[in-house]
């Protein structure tokens, strides 16, 4: 009952903190909309890149560019709404280091609350609203037959998307209570996973596949829900049941991450600085 209850405080912890560094960064107005503006076109670069590519090819592992604008864009969403809700967890190693970590615990505010809601960015909504411009086309583009199940099934793939990317970066977070520098690791599982999973995964040998549906669930944020979406099957023979997993993966990585934090937390012994 005590978890459950600390789930209110600690969202509302969350709120008041964000709230108060939106109000921040809205002193800065001309700055805020600058930075937004640039992480928008600085992604975007990203999908350019795709559609060059498309201008000497018809088919990338066997998928159209609206196909794989659809992978980017989903993709793309999931990471951009997991980098606001908490991206600033990757910096805790530095916070630790600075001894910023210590003055966060003795506070009456719930310590993951505070963590995540360190500095948060608005103007990351920038990342969000390219990736939804690039999903918005690729569904107005794909020819398909859309049902209320594939419709809903978009929902479907930006919450458990979100979810895995979430425990993603809570994971790379919790690993820096050991190391105290691994920001960068910690990118290449988020960031990284990101990349890898705006294109098909056609593209990439059988073992990374392998990896990125049994080991880190990178696969089930996007891609296994697409395939629904567009109507093809597991072109590696996977069992269709793959295409409906998503919330199981993101369950057993959330309690993963959940155990690492909270035995992260435990074992931290403050800097002394």
């Amino acid at each position: 009952m005590a978890e459950a209850s600390a789930l209110p405080d600690a969202l509302r912890a969350y709120g008041l903190l964000a709230r108060t560094w939106v109000r921040v960064s809205m002193t800065y107005r001309t700055s805020f909309v600058i930075l937004t503006i640039a992480q928008f076109v600085v992604t975007g670069l990203d999908f350019l890149a795709i559609v060059i590519m498309f201008a000497n090819i018809d088919a990338l592992g066997g998928f159209s560019l609206a196909e794989v604008a659809f992978l980017y864009g989903g993709a793309g969403v999931c990471l951009g709404l997991a980098d606001l809700i908490l991206g600033n967890i990757e910096h805790l190693g530095s916070k630790i280091r600075l001894g910023t970590f210590d003055a966060m615990m003795i506070r009456p505010v719930p310590l993951y609350a505070q963590v995540c809601a360190d500095e948060f960015a608005l103007r990351r909504l920038g990342r969000i609203a390219q990736a939804t411009a690039v999903l918005a086309w690729s569904i107005v583009t794909l020819d398909l037959e859309w049902t209320p199940a594939k419709a809903a099934m978009v929902g479907y793939l930006v919450v458990f998307g979100t979810a895995i990317f979430l425990a993603i970066f809570t994971l790379g977070a919790a690993f820096q209570f050991w190391t105290q520098d691994a920001s960068e690791a910690a990118n290449a599982f988020t960031y990284g996973g990101n990349t890898l999973a705006q294109f098909p995964l056609t593209i990439y040998p059988a073992e990374m596949v392998k990896a990125l549906t049994f080991l880190v669930p990178i696969a089930f944020v996007n891609w296994y829900p697409s395939l629904y979406i567009l109507g093809r099957p597991d072109p590696f023979g996977l069992p269709e049941a793959f295409q409906f997993a998503a919330p199981v993966a993101a369950l057993a990585l959330g309690l993963l991450a959940t155990v690492a934090w909270r035995t992260g937390v435990r074992r931290y012994r403050s800097t002394g600085s």
